[in-house]
Formats: structure tokens, C-alpha cells, sequence
């Protein structure tokens, strides 16, 4: 991907996050909802600051491009991305904690709890995971319930103790006992590819699409997921901080195990290619309707930031 290619295809990303971001702006103002009592001004004024504070947006992108394959972008797409948006955000906030990666930076802005305190965060982080499950269980998102009812189980599973949260505990074990390749990618999977395969499953769940579908659109969602985790690991060795917008090297300097650092960075490069191929070769049955994601996986391979 050329440098103008990449440039075309943030302004793609930006164009598709406005109505995203209008969308969290309402889930996130101070209005209760049937069945709440208040929204304490500082918890929301928390989770503000830890989800509309910029970001490339790419997992809801990837659920509203996966649903446009089966023409279902409307509104019931854009909010289950702003649910799965909210787990995203929520596990940023609580990976920043000082008993986690303990970083100051996320976005080029002060983290939650630099910004508030430890305590708030926490609570941000579990109000706004709480919140992605309302939203898909709410029959504002209108879809019929079985439908909604599979995608709070899919998220479910994505985001807890086998999936995101579970890597994330792998990721800090692995600062101890050095994992080898294969829990390295066991990690990865969990950790960072376990929601963006979601993103990707979620727009078949949501259209309706047959099982065969959804099984070819969470191997794509994999795909990506695992380069996505290269190209951080890659950025971490060779960006720097003002670039990332967070700390760099911070992984290294953990002695954290990596793919980059057991093969190399040319190693990862070449990966990274055959990953994109990859994902190219399960989206062919779509044809043209998936152009779109074909450049979201050759943006999440080649990014700069």
C-alpha cells in the first residue's frame, strides 16, 4: 500500500467514523434510560474521555463493512459497532492502569485515570463494558432477537476469559516465563484478534447470512487480527511515541515476547504480505461489494501508527 493509498483510506475511516462517533455521543450523554436511577456526572464525564477521544475507528468499520457485504449498514449495524466500540475502549482504559501497562498516553491524551483517577477508571472501564451489552440487547437496535441475542453471545465470548481478557492475562504471565511460538500466538489471538474477529463475524450475524458466511468472515477477521498484532509489534521496535500517540518499546523493555522479536523484523514483514493474501483469498466469493475490506487489510498490515 503506497503512502497516498494509505492517506485515501484514512479518509475512508474518518468518513465512515462521524456517524459512529455521533452514535456514542448519544449512548454516552447524561439522559437515563428505563431502568436506571441517575448517571453520575463524573463516571460519564470518565467514559467520555476514554471513548470520543479520537482513534482510527477500524473494528466498528469492520463490523459496518462486514454487514455491507449482506446489505445490512443501516442503523442496527452502527450499533453493535458502537457496542463493540465501548468493549474496545473500556479494555484500553484498564490495560493504561498502573497494575496493568501503567501508561500516561493513549491518543495523544492524558489516560483515564491520569485524567481522573485510578478508582474512576476502573468504573468507566466496567460501566462502558456494561453498556455494549445493553445496547446489543436493547430493541433499539433493531434486529430480531435471535439475531441480537447471538451477538451478545459472540461479544461475550470474544471479549471474557477465552477471548480478550484471557490474552490479556497470557500477555502479562508472558513478562515472567517467555512463551514460545505457539503461545505467542495463542496470546495475539486472544488478546488483539479475538474482537476484531468479531468485527468482521458480526456483519454476517447481523444480515442474517448463512453459516458459511459467518465462519469465512471470522478466518478474515483472524487474519487481520494476527497482522494487526505484527504491525503493533513492528511500530513498537521502530515508531515513536509523538507517532503512536502512547509509549513505544515499552514491550522490549519488558522483555515481552513477540513474534518481531523471535524472527525479526523482515520476518514479520513477509508475514505480514502473506496475511493480506490471505484475507484477499476468503473475501473473492463477494467480489466488489468487499473492496473496502480488502484495504482494510492492507492498511492494518502497512500502518504507520
Amino acid at each position: 500500500m503506497t503512502k497516498d493509498d494509505q492517506m485515501g483510506f484514512e479518509i475512508v475511516l474518518s468518513a465512515r467514523a462521524a456517524p459512529l462517533e455521533a452514535m456514542l455521543r448519544q449512548l454516552l450523554d447524561a439522559r437515563t434510560l428505563s431502568g436506571e436511577i441517575a448517571r453520575p456526572e463524573r463516571l460519564m464525564a470518565a467514559m467520555r474521555h476514554g471513548v470520543l477521544n479520537g482513534g482510527k475507528r477500524l473494528r466498528p468499520f469492520l463490523v459496518m463493512e462486514s454487514a455491507a457485504l449482506f446489505s445490512a449498514d443501516g442503523e442496527a449495524a452502527l450499533r453493535v459497532a458502537a457496542a463493540l466500540e465501548c468493549v474496545h475502549c473500556y479494555s484500553l482504559i484498564h490495560d493504561d492502569l498502573p497494575a496493568m501497562d501503567d501508561d500516561d498516553l493513549r491518543r495523544g491524551q492524558p489516560t483515564v485515570h491520569k485524567a481522573f483517577d485510578d478508582a474512576t477508571a476502573i468504573l468507566a472501564g466496567d460501566a462502558l463494558l456494561t453498556l455494549a451489552f445493553d445496547i446489543l440487547a436493547d430493541e433499539a437496535t433493531m434486529l430480531p432477537a435471535e439475531r441480537r441475542a447471538a451477538l451478545v453471545l459472540a461479544l461475550a465470548r470474544a471479549a471474557g476469559a477465552g477471548g480478550m481478557v484471557g490474552g490479556q492475562t497470557l500477555d502479562l504471565e508472558a513478562e515472567r516465563s517467555r512463551p514460545d511460538e505457539a503461545g505467542i500466538i495463542r496470546l495475539q489471538a486472544m488478546k488483539t484478534g479475538a474482537l476484531i474477529r468479531f468485527a468482521c463475524e458480526a456483519g454476517a450475524i447481523i444480515g442474517g447470512a448463512a453459516q458459511e458466511d459467518r465462519e469465512r468472515l471470522a478466518e478474515f477477521g483472524s487474519a487481520i487480527g494476527l497482522a494487526f498484532q505484527l504491525a503493533d509489534d513492528l511500530l513498537d521496535l521502530t515508531a515513536d511515541a509523538h507517532q503512536m500517540g502512547k509509549a513505544t518499546g515499552k514491550d522490549a523493555a519488558a522483555g515481552k515476547a513477540t513474534l518481531v522479536a523471535l524472527h525479526g523484523a523482515g520476518w514479520a514483514r513477509s508475514q505480514l504480505n502473506g496475511l493480506v493474501g490471505q484475507a484477499h483469498a476468503l473475501l473473492e466469493p463477494y467480489g466488489e461489494q468487499a473492496v473496502l475490506l480488502k484495504e482494510a487489510a492492507k492498511f492494518v498490515a502497512n500502518r504507520n501508527s
